[in-house]
């Protein structure tokens, strides 16, 4: 819902940053792979007990997650770029609630629950879409040059973060948030299967 505001800010110095990074010979997949490996260590940091600590590696996390796609457009966008940037993001999106549930699994491990289960509805929903839009050849620019449909919702790449950030800022109330968050994505979940509904049949 707030990707598309929020890049029209973003995208003018993350495009900056991925020049220089391209023209010292930075590749793409590179930055794909850092954004993982700073993401499982938030995820790290939170399970630690420093949900603080975990803030500013997910913040740095998703600033390489915008700079694989621009750095890729500074060379030249691959399959395997994409592929590795939704897998990545997946296993990321999955790494923070666990981490809050192993925090304080008494009181956090039914909301991470709920929320993943929410985040793997969702992600499939997102997925088989992109799969028979394909096979149909219809294709979209909302967010920017993907290498597959992006199917846009309630609950995206901002709102996730959002989400995340006020779980490492107010860690004792990560039930109320998370459940607040799972009604968002399965709302957009549901939206999704229902264009899927009107797109398909």
């Amino acid at each position: 819902m707030l990707d598309a505001i929020l890049r029209q800010r973003i995208d003018p110095p993350v495009e900056r940053l991925a020049r220089w990074l391209a023209a010292r010979g930075v590749g793409a997949n590179a930055v794909t792979v850092a954004g993982l490996v700073i993401g499982l260590g938030a995820a790290a940091a939170i399970a630690a007990g420093s949900p603080l600590a975990g803030l500013v590696l997910i913040l740095l996390s998703r600033l390489c997650d915008g700079l694989d796609g621009a750095v890729a457009k500074q060379t030249a966008p691959t399959d395997l770029g994409g592929y590795l940037d939704i897998v990545f993001d997946f296993v990321f999106y999955g790494a923070i609630p666990l981490a809050f549930a192993v925090l304080d699994p008494a009181t956090n491990a039914l909301p991470a629950a709920v929320l993943l289960l929410t985040f793997y509805a969702n992600g499939a929903s997102f997925l088989a879409f992109a799969i028979l839009a394909e096979k149909r050849r219809i294709s979209t620019e909302a967010r920017g040059r993907k290498s597959f449909f992006f199917s846009v919702g309630l609950a995206e790449a901002s709102e996730t973060i959002i989400a995340f950030c006020l779980f490492c800022l107010f860690p004792a109330w990560f039930p109320v948030i998370a459940y607040g968050f799972a009604a968002m994505t399965g709302w957009t979940c549901c939206a999704r299967i229902w264009l899927a509904v009107r797109t398909f049949r």
